[in-house]
Order: structure tokens, then sequence, then C-alpha cells
């Protein structure tokens, strides 16, 4: 049993020492990717969004997009708004299992106009999804968060995905 008392106490609380974390979805794991691809299955040229302005290649490309950055394939420029609230927002992102809102905004460099293939753009998505098996270990910095860990980026990879996936009913 840890004993602590004062300001001890409030550092270990502050740090979820004493605190349980809550089980999050993680792209990590095998049966949550397995999931989210299943989902990914499910859309088709046909579908079509409850909120926000994207019709569902744009949402597919856009994921796509995402999935390179988290895997390091792209990097993109911070956004001076992002050093200042990347890591407060960050943290009130990923402290538990509730969905991302609607019309978050976006990074500009994520913002897809173009149309094509739903089919194609799905097979890369899923594709990238399964890189996240042999996740490389490399410094991540974020457009807006700023620097994040490995469990910081399956945590947002499954948030991110998933809000797209409701957003198009799958």
């Amino acid at each position: 049993m840890i004993q602590a008392t004062g300001s001890r106490l409030r550092n270990l609380l502050k740090y979820n020492v004493l605190q349980k974390l809550p089980e999050m979805k993680t792209t990590f794991d095998k049966a949550t990717r397995d999931g989210l691809i299943n989902r990914i299955n499910a859309l088709n040229e046909n579908s079509t969004a409850q909120w926000g302005k994207m019709n569902v290649y744009q949402m597919v490309k856009h994921c796509t997009l995402w999935e390179e950055m988290a895997l390091g394939k792209t990097k993109y420029k911070r956004a001076f708004i992002g050093r200042l609230f990347g890591k407060m927002a960050l943290r009130t992102v990923i402290k538990d299992e509730k969905p991302l809102t609607r019309n978050t905004p976006t990074v500009p460099e994520f913002i897809v106009r173009e149309n094509g293939n739903v089919e194609s753009q799905k097979s890369k998505w899923i594709a990238l999804l399964e890189e996240h098996e042999d996740f490389p270990d490399f410094d991540f910095v974020h457009p807006f968060f700023g620097k994040m860990t490995k469990e910081q980026i399956g945590y947002m990879a499954y948030k991110h995905a998933d809000h797209h996936l409701r957003q198009f009913n799958a």
C-alpha cells in the first residue's frame, strides 16, 4: 500500500499513480484495429455524412493523411495556437473514452477537396492502420497537440478514426 500525505499525495494523484486509469481503446490493440477495419470496410461510395462538409472519399483520404502523419511518413509545421494550447487540449481529448466532438477544426493540410476512388482509398487507410502492429518508435510532433508519446498516438489514432466512422454511421 502506498502511503502519502499532503503535497506528495497531490503529486501522486496529479500523475494518476493512485488513480486507476480507464482502459482506453488504442490502435496498438489488434482487436481494436480489426474493429476499425471492419467499420472501414462497411463504407461505400453511397455512405453519407451525419454532420460536416466531407463526402465519404474526402473523409477516407483525410484519415489516410492523418495516419501517414502518425506513422512519421509526413510531417507538418506546428500551428502557433497549438504551441499555446495544444498540450492542454490533448489532455482533455484523451482523458476518457468520450468520442471527439463534431465539427472539430483540422490541420489545413488535412482538408481534402478532390474526389476519387473510395475503395482504393479505403485500402490505403486499412494498410496504414495495420502498420500500427509494428509501430516505429520516433519523436512524433502533432501540428496542434505537439510532442506525443506512443501511447497518446494510439489513443488519438483510435479516437480520430472512430470519430470519422461515426460521422458516416459506420
